[in-house]
């Protein structure tokens, strides 16, 4: 690698861990409160792996909160894909790559594979690229496919900027108040039918929107 390249790859280096440690200290700043914890407790003090799922323009404290060694995730194979991908890692995933518009099936498989071997996951079910707040059959038929349930989650952050982006990503200010609402779990029977599954999908995305709109709400 020439001087230019060594350089140029010093300064990708350098903004990745600009941007781990800004966005650390911004969810740490966070006055967070936490509703309906229990549904989560009670699964990890049954050291039961579950699916917690939250729509793509929320999803910077979420993955915050729930890093961690026994976590994986799914990030796309974008650009954008590579630079989450190397945040989740910082807060300590087990990252896969892939979606539906690419690599969707194989990153399918392994998602199936991690949580069969003892990981629970963390995905975005209406990514990489929307439409917004429609949930994909990802989520649920990994569900199906290993028997562990999906934990819905909602997230609010009171003050906020939200760019112009498809999902209206919202980025919270630092010291903003944020609520997380969990959905007790659900549990997808692999004996479901193709109709009945994609009933399924349709009653966690109108619960997923329910709890997203409860957590918009603050005094």
């Amino acid at each position: 690698m020439n001087l230019r390249g060594t350089w140029q790859n010093s300064l990708r280096i350098l903004g990745h861990l600009v941007l781990a440690n800004v966005a650390t200290l911004l969810c740490k700043s966070l006055k967070v409160r936490i509703f309906n914890e229990d549904s989560v407790k009670k699964l990890k003090q049954e050291n039961k792996n579950y699916i917690v799922a939250f729509w793509h323009g929320t999803m910077l404290y979420p993955w915050y909160l729930h890093g961690n060694p026994s976590f994986a995730a799914l990030t796309s194979k974008s650009r954008d894909g590579e630079l989450l991908a190397k945040l989740l890692r910082h807060w300590n995933y087990k990252v896969i790559r892939g979606s539906s518009s690419s690599g969707g099936e194989i990153a399918l498989g392994i998602m199936v594979d991690y949580a069969k071997n003892e990981y629970s996951l963390a995905i975005t079910p209406d990514g990489p690229r929307g439409p917004a707040h429609k949930l994909k059959a990802g989520t649920v038929v990994t569900s199906k496919k290993t028997g562990i349930p999906i934990v819905l989650t909602g997230i609010g952050y009171k003050k906020k900027k939200i760019l112009s982006t498809w999902d209206k990503f919202e980025i919270p200010y630092f010291f903003s108040s944020a609520n997380i609402y969990y959905s007790k779990p659900v549990y997808v029977s692999e004996d479901l039918s193709y109709e009945e599954t994609s009933e399924k999908i349709i009653e966690c995305e109108n619960k997923l929107n329910e709890l997203q709109k409860q957590a918009q709400e603050f005094d």
